[in-house]
């Protein structure tokens, strides 16, 4: 019992580990493993305790009078001084007590993100800098000349990992004259290429989905949508939030066409990337 309580304590402190070091490769699937080994670890032993050491029996019997109770007493006194100060109970509480602590501590550990306690600008890293290409899904650039109006793509900055939350792109293009882009981004969308982040700003969830009017004049303008909670970005204003539970735009890349035709990203995001919690309403990422 002993062995399976602190195979959950290391357990829950592999999780604290693992949540600690965002380089580490599959860190869901191990936060998950480590959690799910404490939780087993711990039934294990409460099951054991429960079976073993509990008392289900119950036997009445009177205790003899004392015969000579100076002699008890010095026997007392010896099994107390001459027995081991490491018994049996008080490991089986020491490493009860180990093992809880680890685990409330692997508990607590992600709330410790939101700082400042620990260090939380990695999550508003992003790979985008000026002048890198745009990769498509097939690992090929993206060239100008191929990006068609009413379809949609995605696209990752090269060399950078595509696992990284800031990574993806979506990218559309629209005719330059329904453009209506805030003053200082004017330049951002080279013959009416434009590309936004691809994570929604409300769950997280990934942009799915491009709403496409078949009959344009009758039917609402083309639009991303994330087929999560159905929030809903027009393209064509900066990734302005029309319908959903997001709370602010689509953080908008902006774009250049270098020499030889292929999509380049111009710089960096318009805005932290993925959701946002405590301000969203006020539409400021935190």
């Amino acid at each position: 019992m002993i062995a399976l309580l602190m195979a959950a304590t290391l357990s829950a402190a592999g999780f604290i580990v693992v949540y600690a070091i965002d380089r580490i490769g599959s860190q869901t699937q191990l936060l998950g493993l480590a959690l799910a080994l404490c939780l087993v670890f711990l039934a294990a032993a409460l099951t054991i305790v429960g079976q073993r050491l509990v008392v289900t029996e119950d036997n009445e019997e009177d205790y003899p009078p004392p015969g000579h109770p100076e002699a008890q007493q010095d026997l007392v006194q010896i099994v107390e001084e001459s027995g081991s100060r490491i018994t049996r109970k008080r490991l089986l509480t020491a490493a009860g007590g180990t093992a809880a602590t680890a685990l409330g501590a692997a508990i607590v550990t992600p709330a410790l993100s939101l700082g400042p306690w620990l260090d939380t600008s990695s999550l508003k890293h992003s790979p985008w800098r000026r002048g890198l290409r745009l990769i498509g899904s097939d690992g090929l650039p993206l060239f100008a000349d191929h990006v068609a109006v009413g379809t949609f793509y995605t696209a990752f900055p090269e060399h950078a990992n595509r696992d990284d939350l800031a990574s993806s792109v979506v990218v559309v293009r629209l005719p330059t004259a329904d453009l209506r882009l805030p003053a200082e981004r004017r330049a951002w969308a080279p013959q009416g290429i434009l590309a936004y982040s691809k994570i929604c700003t409300h769950a997280g969830c990934a942009i799915a989905l491009y709403r496409k009017p078949t009959f344009a004049p009758e039917q609402p303008r083309p639009a991303l949508v994330c087929p999560c909670h159905y929030s809903t970005f027009d393209p064509a204003r900066g990734g302005k939030v029309l319908f959903g539970p997001a709370g602010r735009p689509l953080p908008q890349l902006p774009l250049t066409i270098g020499n030889d035709g292929i999509v380049r990203a111009a710089g960096d995001f318009s805005g932290p990337v993925g959701p946002s919690w405590s301000s969203v309403r006020r539409g400021r990422a935190t």
